[in-house]
């Protein structure tokens, strides 16, 4: 065996001893199946082989609406998912979502979104992986409750559980016009981020998620939860409208003026 040989079995070796003794975390493993590359979507048009629109179903009992690809549309450089009065299936509403086909792991998730509006409804944006895909149910949030909104929910899961909620103020109101929300997921850290400005930081590794996961943008109503998304009221039509989502993966430079990492030191 060559000097340069025996090197690199010791140095692998080093890192097998120090995973053993969870001093390092496998990231093949953390992040196994994390295909999806950095990129930035202005939505000039919806590209069907990047995005999934949910269409036909709904995610539970809970919810009081369908999802329909005729709540989801492209227009003016903008993505708009809408929430309208109308009997689908056994609901008598129907809501927009769509989803990546590709999973992503850490790295910078950011969203230029304005919130609908009205009580019972949930813009939400937000990164999830769960049983349906053969996988725990790992998720970070950000959400829009219509019964307040002057503020956003962030929140994660971790193979199911919760509870892990902070409340962070919008000024102006986030339905009243666009914000930019982001957050950057490392192994050992989660920062969310308001319009550029840190709003709440996650440093307990049992609170951070680390499988891989796909991203979404919903609208959707409940006429049960009420304590937490408050009494639904429909008045008319409303819609998210989203100016532009982007992921950059750790370790690149930002790819876009308005990007937060442009901005951190």
């Amino acid at each position: 065996m060559t000097p340069k040989a025996r090197q690199i079995k010791r140095t692998w070796q080093v890192i097998a001893a120090a995973v053993a003794l969870g001093l390092v975390a496998p990231a093949a493993q953390a992040q196994q199946g994390a295909t999806g590359k950095s990129f930035v979507e202005n939505f000039d048009k919806l590209d069907r082989s990047f995005w999934y629109v949910s269409d036909g179903w709904n995610n539970g009992k809970y919810q009081n609406c369908t999802w329909s690809k005729k709540q989801v549309r492209v227009e003016n450089g903008a993505l708009r998912l809408e929430f309208a009065e109308g009997k689908t299936k056994d609901r008598d509403y129907a809501c927009g979502e769509i989803q990546t086909k590709t999973r992503f792991g850490y790295g910078t998730y950011e969203i230029r979104m304005k919130a609908a509006t009205g009580p019972g409804l949930n813009s939400a944006f937000f990164t999830y992986i769960g049983p349906t895909d053969k996988k725990p149910h790992d998720e970070i949030d950000f959400e829009v409750l219509g019964k307040n909104t002057g503020q956003v929910q962030v929140n994660q899961y971790i193979n199911g559980k919760g509870g892990n909620e902070k409340l962070v103020p919008v000024a102006g109101g986030a339905d009243q016009g666009f914000n930019d929300y982001a957050f950057i997921w490392e192994e050992n850290r989660i920062r969310y981020f308001l319009n550029g400005k840190l709003v709440h930081e996650v440093t307990d590794k049992a609170k951070i998620p680390s499988n891989q996961q796909k991203i979404f943008m919903s609208l959707w109503g409940t006429d049960t939860l009420k304590n937490w998304m408050g009494d639904f009221s429909y008045s008319q039509p409303t819609s998210m409208t989203i100016d532009r989502i982007a992921f950059t993966a750790i370790g690149e430079d930002c790819r876009f003026p308005e990007s937060v990492l442009c901005t951190l030191d």
